[in-house]
């Protein structure tokens, strides 16, 4: 009896920890100019609070295999460019609740657009949808503009779905060439899984912009 209670004691604390691990607290994150920084641990959910984000120009938070992040940012810092993109993986976007306080706002990109699927061999995945994004900042920091991007303080949040930007032609060309290729008895062998995978759009997500 002693045994099963240790090994049940054991397997409530390992729960614990593993619902615990898809929340991240950061006190400060800087990001430098053209790097990344990469979330993919294996959570489909992740909740993420930083107390001071630094993005210098053209630098990247990234969330990669997420099918659901909630952001929260008490003061960021963005410099001319910077950009948050999250996919699920399969060609979908992710979906964001963010919430940030502008202290520095030259340009952020939400990058929540669904991809497209690429009939090539290498990319298994229909044409994706767009992730919904819900943002909200801080009334008392820098109030984003999205009306004109050359100017500062713009915001651009991008959930559109996958399959926009497909060329059916070139996308033919491709599955013709790889079917040529393929091997006798097996003509699709050279396409992902042996699959064309259908040129129609995914479903666009929606935006929500607000103060608070």
């Amino acid at each position: 009896m002693k045994t099963i209670l240790t090994w049940l004691a054991v397997f409530v604390a390992g729960t614990a920890v593993a619902q615990d691990a898809d929340t991240i607290h950061i006190a400060k994150l800087e990001i430098g100019r053209n790097k990344k920084e990469v979330f993919n641990s294996r959570d489909s959910s992740l909740v993420v609070h930083i107390d001071t984000l630094v993005m210098k120009d053209k630098s990247q938070l990234v969330f990669f295999g997420k099918k659901d992040v909630q952001l929260r940012v008490d003061h960021a810092l963005i410099e001319k460019r910077g950009y948050i993109f999250g996919t699920d993986g399969k060609n979908n976007g992710t979906d964001f609740g963010i919430d940030m306080r502008f202290e520095k706002l030259g340009a952020l990109f939400v990058l929540a657009g669904g991809q497209d699927a690429k009939n090539n061999g290498s990319r298994t995945f229909p044409n994706g949808d767009g992730g919904d994004v819900m943002f909200t900042y801080d009334k008392g920091g820098i109030t984003p503009q999205t009306d004109n991007r050359k100017a500062v303080h713009y915001l651009q949040i991008d959930t559109r779905a996958g399959g926009y930007r497909v060329n059916p032609q070139s996308d033919l060309r491709n599955i013709y060439s790889m079917i040529n290729q393929g091997t006798a008895g097996r003509p699709l062998g050279n396409l992902s899984q042996g699959m064309v995978y259908s040129g129609s759009p995914g479903k666009d997500g929606e935006t929500t912009l607000e103060a608070r």
